[in-house]
């Protein structure tokens, strides 16, 4: 085996059952996303699945927020992930509300599960672990506390709607997991460019919303996206383009026939080394949380604006970099949306803004195709994270 295949379940009749409804512990008739407390029981229902957990993968918003109030400190950090999955049954970052993924080995697969997975494959939860039911039983004792990729032990379950994929056999685990852990940005990046495209070549006005469309997306970003000549394609500017889903978004917007890409960074650091891959057709520098100096360094308003800053306060430069008519797709976790829906209402910005939800079908393929395809994009994730050591 050679790709890592998203399995997931659809709903039946019962499909709160179906989404883990019987595991809320608190408050009732939630669903566990939104739940205070899971129930972490190891013994799987039918239609459930228990997975021996072997990393977490913190969410860079959740982490970032865990190192700050910490100041940094690995023991506080640490303390604070094993209080929190504790307490809650699962890793949900009370201040973010967001959580991260796991990697772990089947266990047990009930008769009734959907999710088509077997004893002893090893795979990478798709869903969130702020509705993952987690127990942990070694303490984190092998995490230094110093990066979002934990070490663990204990168990977790899936439920029928869940979404999992089977790891490849040619990435190293580190690797596959940091690039699942985003793999939502690149297609729904993706998705947006293509629609945004589509309307320019119609010889219409800017996106002004986006097709519910079910495309194939991994199929449609093997194409290799070669834009054809003279072709006015959509301009796409991507906050936050150094970090690992921003890298991510301008490779699968160039796939998508972006006529101009442009990455924005906050420091000489990173815009040197996104300068050196050639992923962005211009890399500018700015404070995201600056609205005016962050419309400056983009210039000409984008028509699909990708946010992927893992800190607050990231909405208003956005929507000010943005053309009329155009698309703005928050997937940073540390994103406030009545901030967003204010202050787009406020300066009487005409864009159509995106929750990027994590799930798009095929992003899973789509991600790991980018990785191997991109070496520019796999030394991103390498210099970010040590992913490429052997495991």
């Amino acid at each position: 085996m050679t790709g890592g295949g998203a399995r997931g379940g659809v709903a039946g009749p019962a499909a709160g059952d179906a989404a883990g409804l019987r595991r809320v512990l608190d408050p009732p008739g939630v669903l566990p996303q939104a739940a205070r407390r899971l129930d972490t029981d190891p013994r799987i229902r039918p239609d459930e699945v228990r997975v021996r957990v072997e990393r977490l993968n913190l969410d860079a918003a959740s982490y970032r927020q865990l190192h700050t109030a910490h100041g940094g400190d690995p023991d506080a950090i640490r303390r604070e992930v094993l209080e929190i999955v504790a307490e809650r049954g699962k890793m949900h970052n009370p201040v973010t509300g967001s959580g991260g993924m796991l990697v772990g080995v089947v266990e047990e697969a009930g008769p009734e599960s959907p999710l088509g997975l077997r004893r002893g494959d090893r795979i990478a939860t798709l869903v969130s672990l702020t509705l993952t039911p987690l127990a942990i039983t070694d303490g984190l004792a092998r995490w230094d506390g110093l990066s979002e990729q934990v070490p663990a032990e204990g168990h977790a379950i899936l439920f029928a709607r869940s979404i999992a994929a089977v790891l490849p056999d040619d990435l190293p685990v580190p690797l596959a997991l940091s690039v699942m852990d985003v793999c939502g940005a690149p297609a729904l990046t993706h998705r947006v460019v293509t629609r945004a495209a589509e309307r320019l070549d119609a010889g219409g006005p800017p996106v002004q919303r986006l097709a519910a469309e079910r495309a194939a997306v991994a199929s449609a970003a093997r194409r290799g996206g070669e834009r054809a000549a003279g072709r006015p394609g959509p301009v796409v500017a991507v906050l936050g383009a150094a970090v690992k889903s921003g890298s991510m978004a301008l490779a699968a917007a160039r796939r998508a026939d972006a006529g101009r890409t442009i990455g924005l960074v906050p420091t000489q650091a990173e815009e040197e080394a996104l300068a050196a891959t050639g992923l962005a057709d211009r890399v500018v520098r700015a404070d995201a949380r600056d609205p005016v100096a962050v419309a400056a360094a983009i210039g000409e308003p984008a028509d699909v604006t990708v946010v992927c800053v893992d800190v607050p306060g990231c909405e208003h430069g956005a929507i000010l970099a943005t053309a009329p008519g155009g698309t703005v797709v928050f997937f940073s976790m540390a994103t406030s949306f009545p901030a967003a829906a204010l202050g787009a209402e406020g300066l009487a910005a005409d864009v159509t803004m995106l929750i990027g939800n994590g799930y798009v079908p095929g992003h899973a393929e789509m991600a790991l195709g980018l990785v191997r395809e991109v070496p520019e994009v796999r030394g991103l994730f390498t210099a970010r994270v040590g992913a490429d050591s052997a495991e």
